[in-house]
C-alpha cells in the first residue's frame, strides 16, 4: 500500500494531526478501511498515545455495525443490537479485564450474533416473531440445524426469556458434548522426538510444538507466554506456567534459548523489542494463537490430541492438584482428567505428609511431590 494511498495508515494518521479524526477509539472503530484503521490504532496503543484495549474487542465493535446494516427488518435489528450490546459484549469485556480474548472467542461471539440474526429471519419466514416463538419452533430449529449452530444459539434463546421478551417456559435441548481421542503416549513421544530433532521445522513451531506435548499447553497460552516467563537458576532453565516454575529437559531448555535468541518478527517498525516468546506481526501483539495452531497442524502436531495426551501423562505420575498448580490449569479439571484416565493419585490430599501430620497446607508446599518433570519424559536417545 503507498504511502500516500487515501486511506492508508499514514493518511489516516496525517487526518488524526489535521483533527479531522478524533482520538478515541470509538472513532477508530467508525474509520475504512477497516485493516489500516486497526493497524495504526494498535500502533498508537502501543506508544501510548490510546489507552490499551484488546484488539479483538475492538475487531468485534468494529464489526457489528456493518453486520447490523445488513439486517433488513428493522424490528430484528433491534434485537440483535440489545443482544449484542447488553449479552455479548459485557461478556467480552470481561474477560478482556480478567485475562484476554483469544480469536476462537471474538469468531463465536459473531457467530453468536449470526446466528441469532438467521433464528430471527426464520421464525419470520414461519410468520412468528420472538415473542411469540413456541416450543415447537425451537424443537424444528434445533432438529434443521448443526450442533455447533446449536451451540451457537443457546445464549441467544437464554437472553429473550431472562429478558422477558419471549416465553420463558421454552425449554433448550442440552448439548451434546464430545472430546477429541488424545494422541497415544507412543505417538506424543514420536512427534516430541521428531520436533528436538528435525531442523527443516521451522524453530518456533518446535518450540510451541514441545510445549504442547511437553506441559498440555493451548495455543491461546503459548502465545501470551514473555521471554521473562523462560527462568535460568545457574543451569537449570525453567518455564513459568504457574506455580512453581517447570523444569525444562536439557535438549529442550537448549532448543527453547536458542528460539529467544533468534525470534521471528524482531526486524519490523511495529516489534523491536518485543517481550513475546512468539512475536506477532502486529504492534504489540503476540503472534496469533489459531495461526500458531494451524502451523502446527501441518508439521504434524495436532494440538487438541497433543494436549490431551500430555495432560494424561502427567496425572499418571502425580497428583491432580500440583499438575493443576504447576500447568494453570483449573483443579477441577485435572481431577476430571484424573479420573478419567484411571491415575494412581485419587487418595492424594495435598500439603504436608509427613507422619502424625494432617496435610492442610497448599500444593507445592514442604512434603508435596516436587514441580511436574514433564510428561514422563525421558530424553536421553535424543540429547
Amino acid at each position: 500500500m503507498r504511502r500516500d494511498q487515501p486511506g492508508s495508515a499514514s493518511q489516516l494518521l496525517r487526518r488524526l494531526g489535521l483533527g479531522e479524526i478524533p482520538l478515541t477509539h470509538d472513532a477508530f472503530h467508525e474509520l475504512q478501511p477497516w485493516r489500516a484503521a486497526a493497524h495504526l490504532e494498535e500502533l498508537l496503543m502501543t506508544c501510548g498515545a490510546l489507552p490499551s484495549i484488546d484488539k479483538y474487542l475492538c475487531s468485534f465493535q468494529r464489526w457489528l455495525p456493518g453486520h447490523l446494516t445488513g439486517i433488513a427488518d428493522p424490528e430484528h435489528a433491534k434485537t440483535i443490537r440489545l443482544f449484542a450490546t447488553w449479552h455479548i459484549l459485557p461478556r467480552l469485556r470481561t474477560r478482556a479485564e480478567r485475562s484476554h480474548i483469544t480469536p476462537s472467542i471474538r469468531r463465536f461471539a459473531a457467530e453468536q450474533v449470526k446466528h441469532a440474526t438467521a433464528f430471527l429471519q426464520w421464525l419470520g419466514e414461519r410468520n412468528s416473531t420472538l415473542a411469540s416463538c413456541g416450543q415447537i419452533d425451537v424443537d424444528a430449529w434445533f432438529a434443521e440445524n448443526t450442533e455447533h449452530a446449536r451451540t451457537c444459539l443457546r445464549a441467544f434463546l437464554n437472553w429473550p426469556m431472562q429478558s422477558r421478551r419471549c416465553r420463558r417456559s421454552l425449554s433448550i435441548p442440552k448439548m451434546k458434548v464430545s472430546r477429541r481421542a488424545a494422541l497415544s503416549e507412543d505417538e506424543r513421544l514420536d512427534t516430541l522426538g521428531r520436533l528436538l530433532t528435525d531442523t527443516e521445522i521451522p524453530m518456533r513451531l518446535r518450540v510451541a510444538g514441545v510445549i504442547v506435548l511437553l506441559y498440555a499447553q493451548p495455543a491461546s497460552r503459548i502465545v501470551r507466554l514473555g521471554v521473562d516467563d523462560v527462568i535460568r537458576d545457574g543451569d537449570t532453565v525453567l518455564l513459568r506456567l504457574g506455580e512453581p516454575a517447570s523444569p525444562v529437559p536439557d535438549p529442550v531448555a537448549a532448543l527453547l534459548l536458542e528460539h529467544i535468541a533468534n525470534r521471528d518478527n524482531m526486524n519490523t517498525a511495529t516489534n523491536p523489542a518485543s517481550r513475546w516468546l512468539f512475536p506477532g506481526r502486529r504492534a504489540g501483539q503476540p503472534t496469533r494463537p489459531d495461526h500458531l495452531s494451524a502451523l502446527l497442524n501441518e508439521v504434524g502436531v495436532p494440538t487438541a490430541a497433543a494436549r490431551g495426551a500430555a495432560i494424561r501423562q502427567q496425572l499418571l505420575e502425580l497428583p491432580a492438584p500440583v499438575v493443576a498448580d504447576a500447568l494453570g490449569y483449573h483443579d477441577r479439571t485435572t481431577s476430571r482428567l484424573r479420573n478419567e484416565t484411571g491415575g494412581t493419585w485419587s487418595r492424594y490430599a495435598p500439603g504436608d505428609h509427613e507422619p502424625g501430620r494432617t496435610p492442610t497446607t497448599h500444593a507445592g508446599h514442604t512434603g508435596d511431590p516436587p514441580p511436574p518433570v514433564p510428561g514422563g519424559l525421558h530424553v536421553d536417545h535424543w540429547a
